[in-house]
């Protein structure tokens, strides 16, 4: 993503992602999102620079950013560093927050066609894959089982 991805629109912050195969994806952010976006980007000194990339690796020695792009790998490792340093153990990933967001969306009573839509995919049938709300089984009704 670059700094102009990241655009005002009706007076609300959106993200224009670009997806597999080439596709792009606006979404307008949620407004703690909105926040702390604007605070990174403010902070990160990138706000004049539209053709910025967004996420850049820094140098360690001048704690700068270089304006190069932060390689997946990297970000992958930041989130896995980040979810161990919080004490959570299970693995976690792109498609974690995926299932988190549609998840969560749902639980707070939304409907399948639209967590579909904003999650770009073309069938509720992919949706449901990330529908995390049958795992839930909690302590008391394991409990329930007498032996």
């Amino acid at each position: 993503m670059r700094v102009e991805d990241v655009y005002t629109q009706n007076r609300r912050l959106w993200l224009r992602l670009q997806e597999k195969g080439g596709k792009q994806h606006a979404m307008p952010c949620h407004h703690n999102l909105e926040a702390y976006l604007h605070e990174y980007i403010d902070g990160a000194g990138l706000a004049n620079n539209p053709k910025a990339m967004l996420f850049q690796t820094y140098c360690r020695a001048s704690g700068q950013l270089t304006g190069n792009p932060l390689p997946q790998a990297n970000a992958y490792a930041m989130i896995q560093r980040r979810a161990k340093s919080a004490g959570i153990t299970t693995r976690v990933g792109n498609h974690t927050f995926r299932a988190t967001g549609v998840t969560a969306y749902l639980k707070n009573g939304g409907t399948l066609e639209r967590a579909a839509q904003m999650a770009n995919h073309a069938s509720t049938r992919t949706t449901q894959l990330y529908d995390r709300r049958a795992e839930e089984v909690t302590l008391g009704e394991v409990e329930r089982v007498l032996i």
